[in-house]
């Protein structure tokens, strides 16, 4: 896609004037997003980046290389995670984040749209002769497709265990220990440190915004995810000498099951709770057998712990019946959780006072998905601003968001950074 297509659909997009952002700034986010856009393209249309691949390798040399031209400083941390940064350097500083990895064939929004923001916020910062203290970090392996597991690269510099990590292994077989240890990247990394406050800039990955037509939001809390892996044991047997009433059917236990996930995700919407299962482990897997053996992955999110409690025994006790009624047994194990991470609320007061003078249609709402900020809100004061992508797509290769919206989350930033640091509210 050449940066002339990529600004005049930008430019057509309905309802996304341009108004007060430049072409220059449009210009400029369209170059940047063409230096990113090849980088683990699909015949699908869509990316593969996976965390610690060497696809999530050529974005941060990518960033690096956009962030010098740009006349800033860069760094590598002891995790792999990619920094640039300018303005004053013996203050705390104000740290932008975001993450340059995809699910598999994925969008090419989800985490660089905030990465540009930051890019810009800094870029303009430079322009104009700002001394502010910024930083850039686009942090590894945000997403949770390679290892099982979200946002390591954050995690782990801002003080989370090494050993929730050392024994993952990624699709290709290779366990993240043994890739760190090639690298020379440290499973003890030293915690960051002169974080002033974490800001990111992301997609929303809903359609709240796009239906309400506002333009940015400021994000008060970040639903908390509670995975489970689920064994589910039948028989297995052949599938045309067993009787359809004695068969133990490890797949169709299963099929009931995933339904009833369903069912208690629909059951906690009204409190912003939902359940998904996203993975299915089938054995033998073969055409004349009976299946014997089926795992489940199953996500459960909200943003109240009781709901989400209330998702888990809904699951559990339908477990028991329907196992129990079709001659199977099962294991139902929690193999993660984050707790909802409410954001600072005196940032997001400030953030949304920002939006309001800009004149920008918005609102406050929570996030489903997560993202590096919950890892930083124990650390440090947080916040978030949502735009909004076409549709609520995301996670897939038909996610966009405008090159407008990304300007609108990086004019929101880059004037609260403003505010801020001249204690001028």
């Amino acid at each position: 896609m050449v940066i002339q297509d990529m600004v005049a659909e930008n430019m057509m997009t309905e309802n996304m004037e341009i108004r007060d952002m430049l072409i220059e700034d449009i210009n400029y986010l369209a170059e940047v997003f063409e230096q990113f856009y090849p980088i683990g393209a699909l015949a699908s249309g869509g990316v593969t980046r996976l965390g610690y691949s060497a696809e999530e390798d050529l974005m941060h040399s990518t960033f690096v290389s956009l962030a010098e031209r740009l006349g800033l400083e860069t760094f590598i941390d002891q995790a792999g995670n990619t920094f640039a940064s300018c303005g004053k350097k013996d203050e705390p500083y104000f740290l932008i984040g975001s993450h340059l990895d995809s699910v598999v064939d994925g969008g090419r929004y989800d985490g660089v749209a905030g990465i540009m923001a930051g890019l810009l916020v800094m870029r303009w910062a430079k322009q104009e002769g700002l001394d502010i203290p910024i930083r850039t970090a686009a942090f590894r392996c945000e997403e949770s497709s390679n290892f099982g597991t979200y946002a390591i690269g954050s995690e782990l510099i801002t003080g989370g265990s090494p050993g929730l990590v050392t024994s993952f292994t990624g699709k290709d077989g290779r366990k993240l220990a043994d890739i760190f240890a090639e690298r020379g990247y440290s499973l003890r990394p030293e915690k960051i440190t002169g974080i002033r406050q974490y800001l990111e800039v992301h997609i929303e990955q809903a359609r709240v915004l796009e239906q309400n037509g506002e333009r940015v939001a400021a994000v008060s809390t970040v639903a908390g995810p509670r995975r489970f892996k689920l064994h589910i044991q039948g028989m297995a047997e052949h599938s045309g000498a067993t009787p359809m009433n004695i068969r133990n059917d490890a797949l169709c236990a299963a099929a009931e099951i995933i339904l009833e996930v369903e069912r208690a995700g629909i059951a906690g919407a009204p409190q912003h709770s939902v359940a998904t299962v996203g993975v299915i482990n089938n054995q033998p897997n073969v055409l004349n057998v009976i299946p014997g053996t089926v795992e489940l992955l199953i996500d459960t999110r909200g943003i109240n712990v009781s709901s989400i409690d209330s998702m888990e025994l809904h699951i559990n006790q339908a477990c028991k019946e329907i196992c129990a009624r079709r001659g199977a047994t099962f294991i139902l194990e929690r193999i993660g959780e984050t707790l909802p991470i409410d954001m600072d609320k005196t940032m997001r007061q400030k953030l949304l006072k920002v939006m309001q003078n800009l004149q920008f249609p918005h609102r406050q709402m929570s996030s489903g998905a997560g993202h590096d900020a919950v890892k930083f809100a124990g650390i440090c004061e947080t916040a978030m601003v949502f735009i909004p992508c076409r549709a609520g797509i995301s996670h897939n290769k038909k996610e966009f968001a405008t090159l407008e919206s990304i300007c609108d989350g990086a004019r929101v930033v880059y004037e609260y950074l403003q505010k801020e640091w001249s204690a001028s509210w």
